[in-house]
């Protein structure tokens, strides 16, 4: 019989326990991977779907405000027409008409007199609808059936005294189908509001717009009122019959659902779960601006974590593998950190080729002060700092033959694209301020230019003045850019007419302007990005702090200084959300 050596024996032991001891290591490491991985698995797929249902929002939200755009436009800018024609009623009907012909969103227009405006007509509402062949037919809404004054498309501007988007409603007195208003008051010469001038869309089209959402083959869409009625929706039973709130009482997720329709409802943006028929549902919701809707995006569960069920599978084949976990996860390790080393670098040569731009979008304007050092008749400065490495704000100016040509601009939009517009626009006003003289020229050149090749949807707010050096007579046209500031004895907003903006509308009348520049008067020119500069409580800059700080009397630069450390010092903490730009006139001829 052989005898193990005691010794042996503890080796064994030892051997045994060491063993023992990294096959626990082993198994803890693969558990602990298999956990991590099935986290950062859930984690990476619920971010793709919120990045992926915020796009969607996003871009529902943009094609909807292009609709409510046109129909605020149409009424803003009938609203002077309306007020010419008070005079005479029987002529308010060709206010409609010209409504529904020049903008074909609208489906239905009227003017309301307010009851007893008018002593010969104590109810009159012209109304003209589109019908289904194209045809415009008008009637009257005067009537016993439909008490116009106490719709809400007509009480609530009128209590508001402003723009107002009514409550989905079906319109049986008009154009007879579901449809929303947009309302806004008219007042007459003497400031008294006279009648209300409406534009009715249909939500056919919002509908349609809506229900093509493809981010998740089962995930669908909503959107709702500010009373909460739900306006869009999968089930058409629900449509304009029932609201959140109503169907939250009849679901066994009530708690959730009722707090999501009070964030709604309250124009929030944000996302919550809720639990539907044993199913969990993730709901990304944001409101659109000025309607008072809100649009929402519902994903099941399962489509976000669908995929997990199969790396589980994995997983469990690879536990069963035991220690060769160890060499997969070194191997999974390496690759990623290869994948990482890679992603690092392309990020720094990202970061080299938008500092590169950045350069090169700074070389295209001005930035050497004194601009005109030989004149003694201008004193001149300009600021421009980008939110980003590259943005959408631009300024220029130049002289030809006694002229000083300029102009400030703000692209929509932040980023690469706003830049790429900012150079195009920036190309076209040195181009065209080359050989045309006034501005209503150049802002119309400019506009019809790039309304031809817009795909991109994107707009510029443009201020463009052309200044007499010898006369001190100042041109200008205002494209939906902020009124510049104007010195004189006192500090005032320069008056402007509503053109639109850039890139909207291709052959777009525009007006100019024009007012003398006496000796020693100034003017200052700036973007959204000075006066709608935030703090951390959300607070902005406004015109007050900008006039303000203008009150003291410096030179150009040293007032551009000044409003810059004004905007640095209240904006504190809080990152730069917009760029900002500002160009100082001085006018000493």
């Amino acid at each position: 019989m052989k005898i193990i050596d005691p010794d042996e024996i503890k080796a064994i032991r030892q051997g045994a326990r060491a063993g023992l001891l990294l096959f626990l290591v082993a198994l803890l490491t693969l558990e602990a991977t298999s956990i991590t991985q099935y986290l950062f698995s859930k984690k990476g797929m619920q971010e793709e779907a919120t990045l992926r249902a915020k796009s969607q929002l996003e871009t529902i939200e943009m094609q909807i405000m292009d609709v409510v755009d046109q129909a605020e436009a149409a009424v803003r800018n009938s609203v002077w027409i309306a007020q010419w024609c008070l005079d005479s009623p029987d002529s308010l009907v060709r206010v409609t008409q010209r409504i529904l012909a020049d903008n074909p969103v609208v489906k239905g227009s009227t003017v309301a007199l307010v009851p007893g405006y008018l002593k010969e007509h104590t109810l009159f509402a012209p109304y003209t609808t589109v019908l289904a062949d194209g045809s415009m037919e008008s009637l009257s809404l005067a009537t016993e059936e439909y008490d116009y004054p106490s719709q809400e498309w007509f009480t609530k501007p009128l209590e508001l005294d402003g723009g107002y988007w009514s409550e989905p409603y079906f319109d049986e007195g008009g154009g007879n189908i579901l449809m929303v208003t947009y309302s806004l008051p008219v007042k007459d010469r003497s400031g008294r509001t006279a009648a209300i001038l409406t534009a009715d869309i249909s939500l056919d089209w919002l509908t349609e717009l809506v229900g093509n959402v493809h981010v998740y083959p089962t995930a669908f869409s909503m959107v709702v009122s500010r009373m909460g009625q739900i306006m869009v929706c999968p089930a058409e039973t629900l449509v304009m019959r029932r609201t959140v709130a109503d169907v939250a009482g009849r679901m066994e997720d009530s708690t959730n659902l009722r707090a999501l329709n009070q964030a709604m409802l309250s124009g929030k943006s944000g996302t919550m779960s809720i639990r539907s028929q044993g199913m969990v549902h993730h709901v990304f919701f944001a409101p659109v601006s000025r309607t008072g809707w809100s649009l929402s995006i519902v994903i099941p569960d399962k489509e976000i974590f669908g995929n997990l069920e199969r790396i589980g599978r994995w997983i469990g084949l690879l536990q069963l593998l035991g220690l060769l976990m160890i060499v997969f996860i070194l191997y999974y390790v390496f690759k990623n950190q290869i994948k990482f080393n890679r992603l690092n670098e392309r990020k720094e040569r990202m970061q080299s080729e938008l500092h590169i731009a950045h350069n090169i979008q700074m070389s295209m304007i001005p930035k050497i002060f004194p601009a005109f050092p030989e004149r003694n008749d201008l004193d001149m400065a300009a600021l421009l700092v980008p939110a980003k490495e590259v943005g959408g704000d631009l300024y220029d100016f130049f002289i030809r033959n006694e002229h000083l040509f300029f102009c400030v601009g703000d692209v929509s939009g932040k980023g690469v694209p706003a830049s790429l517009v900012m150079a195009v626009t920036r190309s076209l006003f040195r181009t065209l301020a080359g050989r045309e003289k006034g501005p209503v020229e150049i802002v119309t050149q400019m506009n019809n230019s790039m309304s031809d090749m817009n795909e991109s949807n994107m707009f510029v707010t443009l201020f463009c003045g052309v200044l007499d050096l010898k006369t001190g007579v100042l041109e200008y046209c205002n494209a939906g850019h902020n009124s510049p500031l104007i010195f004189t004895d006192n500090i005032a907003k320069l008056p402007v007419e509503p053109n639109l903006p850039l890139g909207i509308v291709q052959d777009f009348a525009y007006k100019g302007q024009s007012i003398t520049i006496e000796h020693d008067n100034a003017l200052c020119l700036y973007t959204d990005g000075v006066t709608e500069a935030e703090n951390i409580h959300h607070e902005l800059f406004g015109d007050a702090r900008l006039e303000a700080v203008l009150h003291q009397r410096r030179s150009a630069m040293e007032h551009l200084e000044a409003i810059k450390t004004a905007v640095t010092e209240f904006v504190g903490e809080a990152p730069q959300s917009d760029d900002i730009t500002l160009l100082f006139i001085h006018y000493l001829g």
